[in-house]
């Protein structure tokens, strides 16, 4: 089929994104605070732990959806066999991750501290869906249907909060919680099947997109991904062993800061990617986004500054007082990941494996200097620092590449 062909109508553009993930982001946070408080610190823990291993197990479903956002981008005249192949993928893969999990529930039991067996089994469960709303997710991201993923965005959030809510209600403890969210994972997949529901059958074979070969860019982006979301996370890790419990907790709350910005500016990330996988747009995308975030990040920065009153309000109250002068500080440092985030996508994009050797640099980095730190002031400043050159470093690689195409992103081969 030609581009013409294939194409689908986008009654919305990338600013439907921008709400949607707002109010996905919203409502999970709405969700975990209100479980915090319903719930109480021993069962919030062991919920806390299980949405943890879910962030890591969700590398899988981002790397189907980069995978499949990237091959439409580039390959215009074969979306409905690219569309055929990773649903199918994506189903394949769904069921034999739910099935590991479900092999490693009493092992997840153990290593999680849960009171009962049935909550990792349900947390296996949850795996299932949430591997495959990623497939769909990136047919709708790579064909720019935005209207679509916005929808799809905001049943990922909103049922999340009002199932998991009603269920941690009627019984506040973590089986129940994890429930809520493994039901809260059905609804986008639902909304996916639906609005694809109406397959069109490819015109000719594509070789180039077989099923081995989107796996084997999955499992590449899956571990790209991973390297990220442990650079990003790692420095807590590093606050429990070098500084006391006080000061830890003191870091911590910084990071709420940090994740807040690293995930506000997120739909710039979405609406981006597509036409970074297209070489002919990469380079107007890639500045235009950086540019963005950045903006957003300035005032983000400026208020925490301004107002760090009102910013410790979420943060966490008087409490952690001590923090409040270094919430710009954190601010900064979550903006910087956000950049750092969508040069992450932009290396995904280009499929740039070798790029991915310098964030696995800045890993060890961040470890070996965070280590050497003694306050929360000096291990910020550390996970900044090393972040920031990371970020210089890898823009200034994307801009000079920016205008490069390779045979792989043109026609990507089936994997040997």
């Amino acid at each position: 089929m030609t581009a013409s062909s294939t194409a689908r109508p986008r009654t919305l553009d990338g600013s439907a994104v921008a709400v949607a993930t707002s109010v996905m982001n919203v409502a999970t946070y709405g969700f975990t605070m209100l479980a915090a408080r319903i719930m109480g610190p021993s069962e919030f823990g062991a919920l806390a732990a299980c949405l943890g291993l879910l962030i890591v197990v969700q590398v899988g479903a981002l790397g189907l959806q980069a995978t499949a956002a990237r091959r439409i981008a580039v390959d215009r005249d074969n979306v409905a066999a690219i569309e055929q192949s990773i649903l199918k993928l994506s189903v394949r893969v769904s069921l034999v991750a739910g099935l590991v999990m479900l092999a490693l529930a009493p092992v997840v039991t153990w290593v999680l501290a849960l009171d009962h067996v049935l909550t990792a089994v349900i947390l296996a469960g949850a795996v299932v869906p949430l591997t495959l709303a990623g497939g769909q997710a990136g047919v709708l991201q790579g064909e720019r249907r935005w209207g679509a993923l916005s929808v799809f965005y905001l049943a990922s959030g909103i049922p999340r909060l009002v199932v998991g809510l009603a269920l941690i209600l009627w019984r506040p403890d973590a089986t129940s919680a994890v429930l809520g969210v493994a039901l809260g994972y059905v609804f986008p997949v639902l909304v996916g099947w639906w609005v694809l529901r109406e397959r069109r059958t490819p015109e000719a074979a594509a070789p180039e997109h077989t099923a081995r070969a989107m796996l084997m860019e999955s499992v590449n982006n899956a571990q790209v991904l991973f390297v990220f979301f442990a650079l990003s996370s790692v420095d807590i890790v590093i606050a429990r062993n070098v500084l006391d419990e006080h000061d830890a907790g003191l870091y911590a709350a910084g990071l709420i800061m940090t994740k807040v910005m690293l995930f506000l500016p997120q739909f710039v990330v979405v609406v981006a990617f597509p036409d970074m996988a297209s070489p002919e747009r990469r380079q107007r995308a890639l500045v235009r986004s950086l540019v963005a975030i950045g903006a957003i990040g300035a005032l983000a920065v400026a208020a925490a500054q301004l107002l760090s009153g009102v910013a410790m309000i979420f943060v966490g109250g008087a409490d952690f007082s001590e923090v409040e002068g270094l919430l710009w500080v954190f601010a900064a440092l979550g903006t910087v990941l956000a950049m750092l985030q969508l040069q992450v996508y932009a290396v995904l994009a280009r499929q740039a494996r070798r790029s991915v050797l310098l964030v696995w640099a800045a890993l060890v980095a961040l470890v070996v200097l965070g280590l050497q730190a003694d306050t929360v002031a000096g291990l910020v400043t550390s996970v900044l620092a090393v972040d920031t050159a990371l970020l210089v470093v890898l823009t200034l690689l994307s801009l000079r590449l920016a205008r490069t195409a390779t045979p792989a992103e043109v026609a990507p081969a089936p994997a040997g």
